[in-house]
Order: structure tokens, then sequence, then C-alpha cells
């Protein structure tokens, strides 16, 4: 059974997810797996979640390994089992196995800017246009992606650097707990003079679960996404 329920239905086996550091990118992809995990994989049997972020040691997706894997999303990463070499940027060899089977969806979680996505090169024949979908996260409230030019050079550089032309955008304009509608909104006007201007598509609109209404979002967007705080320590709220 397969219920995305106003998630955009992923028309391709591998999702790959770029975007600038503190964009927001893997709080997006971890909760996009565990949404996914709830709804059904669609025509597969299985879901993987990749952390190829290599290059920025916090707010990883392979942290929440835990809590991934008792969902039912097997989870990728570091070479290494044990946390107290988290910061090591040596990738484990089994990464290939969940791109390589054909009965499993994946997302992949790309670190950081576009020396970051530098790593997606050395996996480029499971990437195919056919294959895989290459989102960008947008982050309106970080500087260097505030305004169009800014989300743009990003947007251009990822692609110089991966050889792969970005397919679409992912609003996730934040402020963490004092985020509110009017900041998705002004994220989600930021993204799409970004797509009109590139040909590309706003893929979602993302906004924090149980702090701004997932009703005036649906009523607003066709695609909003809602976001756990599953990469959000508690020690940050106190």
């Amino acid at each position: 059974m397969h219920n995305f329920s106003g998630l955009r239905p992923p028309d391709r086996r591998i999702m790959v997810v770029t975007g600038h550091y503190g964009s927001g990118k893997t709080e997006f992809c971890v909760s996009l797996a565990m949404r996914l995990a709830r709804a059904g994989y669609g025509p597969y049997g299985r879901l993987a979640l990749i952390d190829l972020d290599i290059a920025n040691p916090y707010f990883r997706s392979r942290e929440r390994k835990d809590v991934l894997e008792r969902a039912g999303v097997s989870v990728y990463g570091n070479a290494y089992e044990h946390e107290i070499t988290a910061e090591l940027p040596a990738l484990g060899a089994n990464i290939r196995a969940p791109l390589e089977d054909r009965d499993c969806r994946v997302i992949v979680d790309v670190g950081g800017n576009d020396t970051g996505a530098l790593v997606l090169n050395q996996f480029g024949k499971y990437l195919g246009q056919e294959d895989a979908l290459f989102l960008i996260v947008v982050n309106a409230n970080r500087p260097e992606t505030r305004d169009v030019p800014g989300a743009l050079s990003h947007l251009e550089a990822i692609e110089r650097k991966t050889g792969r032309r970005v397919d679409g955008v992912i609003n996730n304009c934040h402020l963490l707990r004092e985020t509110d509608a009017e900041c998705v909104a002004r994220g989600h006007r930021l993204c799409e003079a970004l797509c009109e201007r590139t040909g590309r598509f706003i893929w979602c609109d993302c906004y924090p679960e149980g702090i701004v209404s997932g009703e005036q979002m649906e009523r607003t967007y066709p695609y909003p996404m809602p976001l756990g705080l599953y990469m959000r320590p508690t020690w940050i709220d106190k």
C-alpha cells in the first residue's frame, strides 16, 4: 500500500539531495525517509538512506541510524561502525549495494556545497537521468542563498562539479522554532523566481511539523513537506 498523502510521488528510484551548509538538507533527508517508511516504498521492496556527507562533521543523517533502522530504513555511510570514528572521511564499501539493487528506493544525502558534491562523481554510473532525481535544498535565510543570484550561483557550482543537471528545488526557508508561515512563503517566492529563471520546478515546500500549521500549508502549497526535528540536539533549546 502506498499512501504518499500530499507528498510529491518520487518518480525515480534514486533521489539525490544537495544543498548548502545549514540549509536543512539532512533534516529533509531524514524526514523524507521516515515519511516514505510510513507511506510505503512505492513499487520497491526496500528503502535506504546513503549519507555521502564526508565534508561536514555536524548534523549527518547517519547520526540517526538507530531511529531510521527501527523505521525500516537501511543506512549506509561511514566505513566504521563506532561513533568515535564518525568524523573520519571514509565511505563504506557497501554503499554501492542499494544503488545496484533495483528493488530498493534510495535517498542520497550529499554533503555541503559544490566541493562536498564532488563525491558523487565516483557513483556516476548509477545516477543517470532515468534513474536518479537531483534536488537542491534552498534556504532563503542562509546568507549564501538569500537571493536569486546567490541560489543560482550555488546551483550552477554543484552542476559544474558533478556534471549533472539539478532537476528540482526544495524550499526549506526556516528559523528553527521561530519559523512561521511568512518565512515559508518568503522561501517559496525565492524558489519560484529561481525556477522561472532556470526552468526547474519546486519539488516541495518544507515547514517544521508542530510549529507551523500543516492545514495552512496544505491549503497554500501543492506539495507541503512537514519536517521533524530529528537532527536538532535538545541542548540547543536550553
